[in-house]
């Protein structure tokens, strides 16, 4: 008997890569932890709100860090602001008694100027970033 020799047989070749299973790979790799501590109240209050989202704990904790916004300290110069809007403020309350007493229209003219004082401060103050550099060169 004669045997004919056989070719080795070859795999066809692919174009894509052989999918190994598993779980496919993060986009995003999250391998940093925090570690806070709250009380049962913070806690409660944290695991009921992913539930009303659809969500869990650790996520709708990460979505609210990044959509929290919170106000900076007032500066110095604020803090001399705020006192000076309250000096301004019992101006205001002395000028009102002096109106009752019979003093009407220099007392008139006088509130104008002080309430424009005071909006203006208000205004101030209320830019968080106190970058609102045309108010705080007219005080």
């Amino acid at each position: 008997m004669t045997t004919v020799p056989q070719k080795p047989l070859q795999k066809p070749a692919l174009s894509r890569p052989k999918n190994k299973g598993g779980r496919p790979k993060a986009k995003v790799r999250r391998d940093q932890t925090l570690r806070i501590r709250i009380n049962a109240t913070e806690l409660y209050m944290v695991k009921t709100k992913a539930r009303e989202a659809g969500m869990r704990a650790s996520t709708w904790i990460r979505q609210a860090a990044k959509a929290a916004r919170i106000a900076p300290r007032w500066t110095p110069e604020q803090m001399e602001l705020l006192r000076m809007l309250t000096g301004m403020a019992n101006n205001l309350n002395q000028l009102a008694r002096q109106a009752n007493s019979g003093k009407l229209l220099f007392i008139v003219r006088k509130c104008e100027s002080l309430l424009a004082e005071i909006d203006d401060t208000l205004k101030y103050l209320n830019n968080h970033d106190g970058q609102d550099r045309e108010i705080r060169k007219e005080l």
